[in-house]
């Protein structure tokens, strides 16, 4: 079928396991295309929408997030899943597994997908092939993923060994018996039982950072919840920034941030993930995905028109609302009048204005590929990767984080992320709102024992010749009214701005125990609608509220067990100490 000995044993094995009625190596050629397509609308599955190649689709009413307690770490040891993960016994998952995928590709074809991660031809390169019987799968993977000839080919001369590879079926859709598996130590992603996002699509979260973030421990480079942006100062440096934001927390707002300010400028190269290896001269990445899957509710011409004009053509939507003229609508976007009659994102007619819920989900997505973005870096396809010269940590903090701050050393910044805390959003199923510790935007994503994952951050001292910068950054601070201090996304170009000078050193800090803040005559916010009192807010240190985050963080730290490093215990100590 491909031509690898090994690779092809393990296809016929799946059909033969799996009996699917047609079997299809796609390589999302036109043709392909055109052929997935017009089966997916005669089926349902696709509807067109008005614009050029512009697409609809609507999951299982079931089926609208990540299930975090359905997916599992298959290591051969419960202590390599560690505290965060949920484990299953690799023996018990495969029998399961191959009960479910008995005979479940009946009457179904069965897509075969060969991918790459990352540029080709470079040492972030990796491959994979999923197995799939859905052709929504098939199209999403084909805007998220590398897929074509070349791919193809340069899998096939690939070690068969290094591929990761991935078995899906849709099954019944039923949450009870929702499974998302992953074998670190065989590079295999088994998913049964869901047909949306990152359930489903596994080059997105399983291999891009489940597994992957395996590989990148037992070789030396990191795996992160990060996008990348690229920054161009006045004085024409470029300088390039990763940042880790829990999902829906405005990291497609910021990787497409149109700055305000005039001479500098900022280009995107990824929104959702970065690979980052130890290079001659610092830390260099890549986003490994060729696609944008951002979250719909909350996009709009003020939040962020890139993304919204990057959705006039060649994308998917997925459970938003459509308007009477073909439109997709959602939450946050352009308004309309309360008689205005849409069909929700379950397909049922109904008005702006009634109270039903909302005619968009709030996890609502669309996906886009990369090329489509208007300020996509002209290094976003170098397989060389950028240097990082800054890591940003945020979440969504009502209280006591401030704007921006600084970390003094590498320990300090992953004491940052180790602790990052975010209020929930409706991207993962539970409650929404509720305040979550979120290392490194990681709880999810992290393949292995988190308390080993911080250690290995830790490491990068070791083998990074000049290490980024950190910073925490909070955007979400509220008033006593519950009202946000900061006055949007598009205010945030002031805090890159201080991040830059930060990092060429052309402006000095205020130091204090939790790291260094900006000396308020150089966070230059002239053009923002915020008082004297909020900024005074946003660039200060309460030492009540930080000498309870440090106990929470302490306590957190404890539930994770004693292998949390001694070092980023001792430095909460050291940072107690100084606050009283």
């Amino acid at each position: 079928m491909l031509g690898v000995e090994l690779l092809d044993r393990w296809l016929q094995e799946i059909i033969t396991h799996c009996q699917p009625d047609n079997t299809e190596v796609f390589i999302a050629s036109p043709e392909q295309l055109l052929i997935l397509k017009t089966r997916m609308i005669e089926d349902g599955l696709l509807e067109p929408l008005s614009g050029n190649e512009r697409w609809l689709h609507r999951s299982d009413s079931t089926d609208v997030a990540r299930m975090e307690h359905r997916t599992f770490i298959c290591s051969l040891h419960e202590r390599d899943a560690g505290p965060t993960n949920h484990w299953l016994d690799p023996q018990v998952a495969r029998e399961t597994l191959n009960g479910l995928f008995a005979g479940s590709f009946v009457g179904r074809t069965m897509y075969v997908i060969p991918y790459a991660m990352a540029p080709l031809g470079g040492v972030f390169t990796q491959f994979g092939i999923e197995v799939t019987d859905s052709p929504y799968v098939a199209l999403s993977m084909s805007m998220m993923t590398r897929v074509g000839p070349d791919v193809l080919d340069a899998l096939i001369s690939a070690d068969p060994l290094d591929v990761v590879r991935g078995m899906h079926c849709t099954g019944e859709l039923d949450p009870y018996n929702r499974w998302v598996c992953h074998f670190p130590e065989t590079r295999e992603i088994w998913s049964f039982g869901s047909n949306y996002g990152g359930n489903a699509l596994l080059g997105k979260k399983c291999h891009s950072l489940r597994l992957a973030s395996v590989m990148a421990r037992d070789t030396g480079w990191l795996a992160e919840h990060m996008l990348i942006i690229e920054l161009t100062t006045p004085a024409g440096e470029r300088q390039h920034i990763a940042a880790a934001f829990p999902s829906a927390c405005g990291k497609t707002n910021l990787a497409m941030l149109q700055s305000s300010l005039d001479g500098w400028d900022i280009r995107v190269l990824g929104d959702d993930i970065a690979w980052m290896r130890p290079g001659k001269d610092g830390l260099y990445a890549v986003n490994p995905e060729y696609g944008f899957f951002g979250v719909a509710p909350g996009t709009s011409e003020k939040t962020n028109p890139v993304a919204l004009s990057m959705t006039e053509r060649d994308t998917v939507f997925t459970n938003v609302a459509v308007t009477s003229d073909g439109n997709p609508w959602w939450e946050g976007m352009k308004p309309l009048d309360v008689d205005t009659s849409v069909l929700d994102w379950q397909g049922r007619s109904r008005t702006v204005g009634d109270c039903a819920g909302p005619l968009a989900h709030p996890n609502s997505r669309f996906t886009s590929p990369l090329t489509n973005c208007a300020t996509l870096s002209d290094s976003w396809n170098n397989p060389e990767g950028v240097r990082i010269d800054a890591i940003l940590f945020g979440g969504r903090r009502p209280t006591t984080i401030p704007l921006v701050m600084e970390a003094q050393d590498w320990t300090q910044g992953v004491l940052y992320g180790a602790s990052m805390a975010s209020q929930t959003t409706a991207a993962a199923t539970g409650a929404v709102g509720v305040l979550r510790r979120d290392p490194m935007a990681m709880l999810p994503f992290c393949g292995y024992n988190i308390c080993d994952y911080f250690g290995h951050w830790l490491t990068m001292t070791e083998c990074v010749p000049v290490l980024p910068k950190v910073f925490s950054v909070n955007w979400f601070r509220q008033d006593e009214s519950g009202k946000y201090i900061w006055p949007g996304f598009g205010a945030n170009i002031h805090a890159i701005k201080w991040i830059s000078e930060r990092v060429s050193g052309s402006v000095d800090v205020e130091t204090t125990p939790v790291g260094n803040l900006p000396i308020r005559s150089d966070l230059t916010l002239k053009d923002v609608d915020i008082s004297e009192a909020a900024i005074e807010l946003l660039t200060s240190v309460d030492k009540a509220a930080w000498m309870i985050e440090v106990d929470a963080i302490a306590a957190y730290f404890t539930s994770l067990g004693e292998t949390v490093p001694i070092e980023l215990r001792d430095r909460l100590d050291s940072i107690k100490a100084a606050l009283r």
